[in-house]
């Protein structure tokens, strides 16, 4: 009885965030922090226009009010200090308190206009302080939504690890922190039990078709072996071989949806020459013409799985290819502006209609009944080239050729 082994424990996740860089110039998107600033700002300024504006109506009432001279002059006997009063020199003294009144009325005026410019001076000092006194509140206010926003990003890149741990008053932002929390660790649970299944299904399902390989192959080598028995025998170690690479694949899959965490540079056009060798025999028994420039292309990643995406393409893209005068382009170059990776696998073949592309990533679908065969797979290639992929933080995208066949391409990051 096969035991069960005790998977190993992760190394610690690196804080990579799959996810592209903040688009430039932040300060224009509406975020909350702006629409609380303009808010708070916003308020602040209606309030003090209504303040103003009563302040202003109270001071021209209490002036209005006194229009009246509160005395009466009968001596005139004057020197003037300010150039706009005109009082007459030699008039009766009626006359001159009727002037002096409509000089004070006009004092009155210009106390009242300056009281405004000076007021709204006052005004818009105090609203950019207030616009920046609220943009810093509201900064202060939001900056737990910031937390668990940058431990979401986290979280993104399958580093469940990360916990918010929000400290501070027993409000409503510290109870989303807390039950965001508490959903972490529920699916730092069920991962670490499915790659715990997936390190035990590795072994139990393993053992048995190792065994069934070997007593086939110690079957067959037996010369005394009678000839129908000799086909049963090699049609059953075909059907365990297709067994082995159907769990591989599955297995594979399982282990590449999360993301990678031991990263290193490898080159994709090192990676697709790799490939390349591995399926050159296999093209030369087709007669399928290998070709491509493969420029050099950095990025950090898993070279064993980055090798896998770029084996299962080229291996697809050999077995599903014309009769004769077929051809597999395989090429890789590096977008300098846009800061990618780009393998890209182009073949002949059959046509293929656009609107049948878009399952073809799915565990075993195929596009063409022709393609069920048991020669060409278990159908968890591309499937598996699609979670590495996403692992990596990339992409794989396919593409009807003009005259047939299919141009595969792999957009990953440098």
């Amino acid at each position: 009885m096969a035991t069960t082994p005790i998977p190993p424990t992760a190394p610690p996740k690196p804080s990579w965030d799959p996810r592209p860089a903040a688009t430039p110039r932040p300060w224009l998107r509406p975020t909350i922090r702006i629409r609380l600033t303009l808010l708070y700002g916003g308020m602040f300024l209606i309030a003090g226009v209504v303040l103003l504006t009563i302040i202003y109506l109270l001071a021209a009432d209490v002036l209005q009010g006194s229009s009246k001279l509160p005395f009466q002059i009968v001596k005139m006997d004057y020197s003037l200090t300010d150039p706009t009063c005109e009082l007459p020199s030699q008039s009766s003294t009626t006359l001159f308190n009727e002037a002096v009144a409509r000089c004070m009325n006009h004092q009155r005026a210009l106390a009242l206009d300056a009281l405004l410019r000076r007021s709204l001076l006052a005004l818009l000092g105090l609203a950019v302080v207030a616009f920046a006194f609220g943009y810093a509140m509201a900064g202060r206010v939001l900056s737990p939504l910031g937390r668990i926003t940058r431990t979401a990003r986290q979280v993104a890149g399958s580093d469940l690890a990360r916990r918010i741990k929000l400290d501070g008053p027993d409000d409503e932002l510290k109870e989303l922190a807390d039950t965001f929390d508490e959903m972490l660790e529920r699916l730092d649970r069920a991962f670490t039990a499915q790659q715990r299944f997936v390190a035990n299904a590795s072994h139990e399902l393993r053992t048995p078709l190792a065994i069934n390989r070997t007593l086939l192959e110690v079957q067959l080598s037996d010369p005394q072996a009678s000839p129908d028995l000799t086909q049963l025998g090699k049609t059953l170690l075909a059907t365990n071989e297709r067994s082995e690479q159907l769990v591989e694949g599955l297995l594979l899959l399982a282990r590449s949806d999360n993301e990678i965490v031991d990263r290193k540079p490898v080159d994709l056009a090192e990676v697709a020459s790799q490939a390349l060798e591995q399926v050159r025999t296999e093209a030369q028994d087709k007669g399928v013409a290998v070709r491509g420039v493969r420029q050099s292309a950095v990025v950090q990643g898993n070279g064993v799985l980055l090798e896998r995406i770029a084996l299962n393409l080229i291996q697809n893209a050999v077995r599903y290819n014309i009769p004769q005068g077929g051809w597999v382009e395989v090429t890789t170059e590096v977008r300098e502006g846009a800061g990618q990776a780009v393998l890209v696998v182009a073949n002949t073949g059959p046509v293929v209609p656009a609107y049948e592309l878009d399952n073809i990533f799915e565990p075993f679908r195929r596009l063409r009944t022709e393609r069920t065969g048991s020669d060409k797979g278990v159908g968890l290639g591309l499937s598996i080239a699609r979670s590495v992929a996403r692992a990596h933080g990339g992409q794989i995208t396919a593409e009807p050729r003009d005259g047939g066949g299919l141009v595969m391409r792999v957009v990953l990051p440098v």
